[in-house]
């Protein structure tokens, strides 16, 4: 794996594990009863955004280091999905 296709994977695991953890934990303002004039009743109180970014790079470096030996250890490789494709099995 190239460092360019290992940042570009990481990029696309932790944009993914943020919207995952983005709702995690949120109030908005109509359920505290605390509705700010002018504002959306739904928009949160505390979105506690830093932490939920910490979060989500713990998860995603979890995920990307499982890709990455996936990927370096040919664990999955295109050849053994040959019968879902139809091709003939080679000898």
């Amino acid at each position: 794996m190239s460092i360019t296709t290992g940042i570009v994977t990481f990029i696309i695991v932790w944009w993914t594990s943020l919207f995952l953890v983005l709702p995690f934990g949120v109030k908005g303002q109509w359920e505290e009863g605390k509705v700010k004039d002018g504002s959306e009743p739904g928009a949160p109180v505390k979105p506690q955004i830093m932490r939920k970014f910490m979060i989500t790079t713990g998860i995603a470096a979890v995920f990307w280091v499982l890709v990455y030996v996936i990927i370096t250890t040919n664990a999955l490789q295109l050849i053994s999905f040959d019968w879902l494709f139809g091709a003939p099995k080679s000898p």
